[in-house]
């Protein structure tokens, strides 16, 4: 196997043995073999495109597909079997749409032609010999583009199925994916197509997250700020790990009355600001932090487990059978929950001792999206007028059990009173309990939300630009970012594609990135890695 989509591949180059995540070199193969096909696919819907031809299912599927290939969504060796013989039945279905309308149904590209073997040990085999669908006999700087480009789009998947599960979908997006993807491997195609490319996911990735945003916000309501208890109560229990809204509601609506209290653990901590999810009266608190210490967390919640996305490694064997995974997650040897019946989960946390007393460990403020933030914009621009706030960090990203994320950390603890920590995704773990104080009343730590919540940030630094009459890059306002997966590579795509410069990155760079494509994000966007956090804070508050 060869994977190098995280930060925290091995030996900074690519792990080749097994996943430092815990992912297997056969679950490696059919997760390329899965992205092999979706190519194929695409070459299709891209045709079609031009002849009239849009299929919503292949266009549903295609992000699916893609979502469960990212880093710790799914390891299940026979749900990607089952993908990929369905890519190639809707590979098959589409062509036939295709060749009705007069398009093309013949191509070179071999993707275009897969045809999966019967068995599992077949279908491994594939996938080794395939790998990933990118020109391999490319220069590394194409080739790392390519894959810039390719982990970005999954980013941007993992973002478009959240929407359109809850019924919001672009065209855009998909027509993207499609294109990008069937132009993988073009060897007609040289150094400027693929930044072109790179960049425009970014700018896709943007509609993406602009979709969920809305697909949240119409359905569950504008967050408000919101205190959320870290403690627990006495009774049964579930805790809810990833990012997915409608699975939590569902949760919520079929324990409702049933004496069981639900907890949120990672990225579903921002889900308590929403009107329509807090006035669920068991929904009560948060529990645990993200990656660092989650493995003894989990083993020590006294109820059942329900994962909705990617968020945790390898579970440990010992407490299997209390975690339940839903929709495109999967792990060998974890109960998975089909149609949203949440039955089993609820039966087993009944079964379980639960919290045998209440305890109180605080509590922190969520809720700080954009129309919240904008809301008190009168404030903050007259606090910057004054000079009460002399500068804005955005301290976020993804977190991870790799050394030397406690930069975060530190950063957080050394800026200076005077500034405002805005925050979001699960790299908040790293301090979003610190109790920072606040200027005239403003919070001086905003937690703004998930990853995909770099909307609301972006809005925020546009609305702010607008206000002082400059652009992004003149603002007092400064991006320290970490990364791990794939939502991150798309994210960082959408802040390039918007020209926003001077951004720290770390804790360190990504391993597909080549010296020639840095030393041009260098020279274009002044990228720099994380140093110290002294360090960062001199040269950004210089």
């Amino acid at each position: 196997m060869f994977c190098n989509q995280c930060e925290q591949t091995a030996k900074g180059t690519g792990c080749t043995v097994s996943g430092v995540c815990g992912k297997k070199p056969e679950v490696a193969a059919l997760q390329d073999l899965l992205i092999y096909a979706v190519k194929g696919l695409s070459i299709y819907a891209n045709e079609g495109r031009q002849k009239g031809v849009v299929n919503q299912e292949v266009n549903r599927f295609t992000t699916k597909a893609l979502f469960t290939t990212l880093t710790n969504v799914n390891f299940d060796p026979k749900r990607f079997q089952e993908y990929i013989n369905y890519c190639v039945e809707l590979t098959t279905g589409i062509k036939d749409e295709i060749s009705a309308a007069g398009g093309i149904v013949d191509f070179s590209d071999p993707a275009s032609k897969l045809k999966p073997a019967a068995e599992m040990e077949g279908l491994i085999k594939q996938g080794e010999e395939l790998g990933l669908p990118v020109d391999h006999g490319a220069g590394e700087d194409i080739k790392s583009l390519q894959l810039t480009t390719l982990f970005g789009i999954k980013g941007v998947a993992a973002y478009a199925h959240h929407a359109e599960l809850l019924g919001q979908e672009d065209d855009r997006v998909y027509a993207y994916i499609h294109q990008a993807l069937s132009a993988m491997g073009d060897r007609n195609l040289g150094l400027e197509d693929w930044v072109g490319f790179a960049l425009k996911c970014g700018e896709v990735n943007l509609i993406a997250m602009e979709l969920l945003d809305k697909a949240n916000t119409v359905k569950y309501g504008q967050p408000v700020p919101t205190e959320v208890p870290l403690g627990h109560k006495k009774g049964k229990c579930i805790l809810v790990s990833g990012h997915d809204l409608k699975d939590l509601e569902a949760l919520l609506q079929q324990t409702e009355g049933k004496g069981i209290n639900i907890y949120t653990h990672g990225e579903m901590l921002p889900t308590h600001g929403y009107p329509e999810l807090k006035k669920y009266g068991h929904f009560y608190g948060h529990y645990g932090t993200a990656w660092q210490n989650q493995k003894n967390e989990f083993a020590d919640f006294p109820g059942s487990i329900v994962m909705t996305t990617n968020c945790i490694q390898k579970p440990k064997d010992s407490y299997l059978e209390s975690i339940f995974t839903v929709g495109t997650v999967g792990w060998p040897g974890l109960n998975h929950i089909e149609n949203e019946d949440f039955t089993p989960a609820i039966e087993k946390a009944l079964k379980m001792p639960g919290f045998s007393q209440d305890e109180d460990k605080g509590s922190v403020l969520v809720g700080f999206g954009h129309n919240a933030v904008l809301g008190v914009a009168d404030k903050v621009i007259e606090a910057v007028k004054n000079g009460d706030i002399k500068h804005f960090f955005l301290v976020g990203g993804c977190d991870g059990a790799k050394p030397g994320r406690s930069y975060y950390t530190e950063f957080v603890e050394k800026a200076p009173d005077n500034t405002i920590i805005l925050t979001l995704a699960c790299g908040k773990f790293r301090f979003f309990d610190k109790k920072l104080g606040d200027i005239g009343g403003i919070p001086r730590l905003l937690d703004m939300g998930q990853c995909n919540d770099a909307y609301s940030a972006i809005k925020v630094a546009t609305a702010l630009a607008g206000a002082f009459d400059c652009g992004i890059n003149d603002l007092p306002l400064s991006m320290v970012l970490s990364w791990y997966e794939q939502k991150a590579c798309a994210i960082l795509l959408t802040l390039l594609h918007l020209n926003v410069k001077n951004i720290r990155l770390g804790p360190s760079l990504p391993a597909f990135v080549t010296p020639n494509v840095l030393d041009v994000l260098v020279k274009n966007f002044n990228i720099q890695p994380i140093k110290t956090a002294d360090e960062d804070l001199a040269e950004l508050l210089a």
